[in-house]
C-alpha cells in the first residue's frame, strides 16, 4: 500500500487489531515447511518469520500498527521482526538486507521510504526465495507488472478522487440546484497519489455539477489547521455551500469551521472514512465518504503473502486497497 496519508496509518492499525480471524484464515493455508531458493539453486525451509518494515515507528499510528502485526502473527505461531528505518531509505535497505541475506526472514511486509531504492534488495529476496509485500505500484519500483515473489499493494487514488468529486457534484445538484461555490481541501505536497487524486476530483466535480464553481483550494495538514484555514476561507467567500476533502482531517475541520461561523454547510464529502467521519455520514452532517476498506485489505494482503511463501518463484499479485462509498441513508 502507498501509505503517506495520516488516516490510513490509523485505520490499518485498527483493522489489524480487530481482525485476528483474518490472519488465522490466511496462515491456516500455509505449509509448515515452505521452501525458498538460494542463490546456488538449492532449497531450504523458510522460517515462519515476518519482517515488518514501516516508514518509521515515530508516528503513533505506525507504532500501533507494528504492535498489531506482532500480536496477530504471534498468535498464529509466527515470529515478527519489527524494524525502524525512521524515514531513512538507506537505513531501511540495510536493515532489510541483513535479515533477508542471513536467512532469518521468511517473508517481509515493507512500507517503502523510497521504492526505487529497493532494487538490489528485491533481487536478493528473489534469489533467496523470500516473498515480499510492498506498498505502491510496480512502476514505482521500476517494473512494468507483477514480479516473481513480489506483491504490490496500492490505493487507487484516481478512482478515489473521481468518487469524491462525483459525490459533491451530486449533493450540490440535489440540495442546491446545481449551483454555488465550493472549497476543495487538498492533501499536502508529497502525499502519495496527490496529483492524480486532485485532478480526478476536480474533473469529476465539474462534470457532475457544471454550473457550480470551485472558489478556492486550501491544503489540510491536520484537523485544527484545516478548521482555521477553512474559517479564513469563509471570510473571503461567505457564500460557500460545499466542501470536498482529500482527507478526514479536512472534512472534520470543515464541520468545525462552519459551525464556529454559525453557517450552514450544505454539502461536504470526504476521502478516507474514519469512524468519526462515518458517524457524521450516518447523522447527515457529511453527505458522503469514500472509505478505504483496510479490514478487507488486511485479509487479502496476508492471504497473498502466505501463498507466496509456499511458492516464492511464482509471480506475485498487484492488489488494490478496496474502497466503498458511504452516503446518507446507506
Amino acid at each position: 500500500m502507498t501509505f503517506l496519508r495520516r488516516r490510513p496509518f490509523r485505520a490499518l492499525a485498527v483493522a489489524l487489531a480487530t481482525t485476528p480471524l483474518l490472519l488465522a484464515a490466511a496462515c491456516s493455508h500455509a505449509s509448515d515447511t515452505p521452501t525458498g531458493s538460494t542463490a546456488s539453486g538449492s532449497t531450504k525451509a523458510l522460517p515462519k518469520t515476518l519482517v515488518f518494515s514501516p516508514l518509521s515507528l515515530a508516528p503513533p499510528a505506525l507504532k500501533g500498527l507494528s504492535e498489531g502485526v506482532k500480536g496477530l502473527a504471534s498468535s498464529q505461531g509466527w515470529e515478527v521482526i519489527v524494524q525502524d528505518p525512521n524515514f531513512d531509505a538507506t537505513k531501511q535497505v540495510q536493515q532489510l538486507n541483513e535479515v533477508i541475506s542471513s536467512g532469518r526472514a521468511g517473508a517481509a511486509w515493507i512500507l517503502a521510504v523510497a521504492p526505487k531504492s529497493l532494487g538490489d534488495l528485491i533481487k536478493t529476496a528473489q534469489a533467496k526465495g523470500v516473498p515480499l509485500l510492498v506498498n505502491g505500484k510496480p512502476d514505482e519500483y521500476g517494473f512494468s507488472g507483477p514480479q516473481p515473489g513480489i506483491t504490490f499493494d496500492y490505493i487507487d487514488y484516481t478512482a478515489g478522487g473521481k468518487a469524491l468529486g462525483e459525490q459533491l457534484g451530486k449533493c450540490i445538484t440535489e440540495k442546491n440546484g446545481g449551483t454555488g461555490k465550493v472549497l476543495y481541501v487538498a492533501s499536502q505536497e508529497g502525499t502519495a497519489g496527490k496529483q492524480e487524486f486532485d485532478t480526478a476530483a476536480a474533473e469529476a466535480f465539474k462534470a457532475a455539477a457544471p454550473n457550480a464553481t470551485l472558489a478556492q483550494t486550501i491544503v489540510s495538514v491536520d484537523r485544527a489547521k484545516a478548521q482555521t484555514d477553512i474559517g479564513n476561507a469563509l471570510q473571503g467567500n461567505p457564500d460557500l455551500v460545499g466542501v470536498f476533502s482529500a482527507n478526514d482531517e479536512g472534512a472534520l475541520g470543515a464541520l468545525g469551521a462552519f459551525n464556529a461561523a454559525g453557517k450552514k454547510l450544505t454539502c461536504v464529502t470526504d476521502f478516507g472514512g474514519n469512524d468519526e467521519v462515518l458517524k457524521n455520514v450516518t447523522s447527515g452532517k457529511i453527505y458522503a465518504s469514500v472509505a478505504l476498506q483496510f479490514n478487507d485489505d488486511t485479509a487479502q494482503s496476508f492471504n497473498t503473502l502466505v501463498k507466496m511463501q509456499a511458492d516464492p518463484k511464482a509471480n506475485g499479485e498487484v492488489l488494490i486497497v478496496p474502497q466503498k462509498t458511504f452516503t446518507q441513508g446507506s
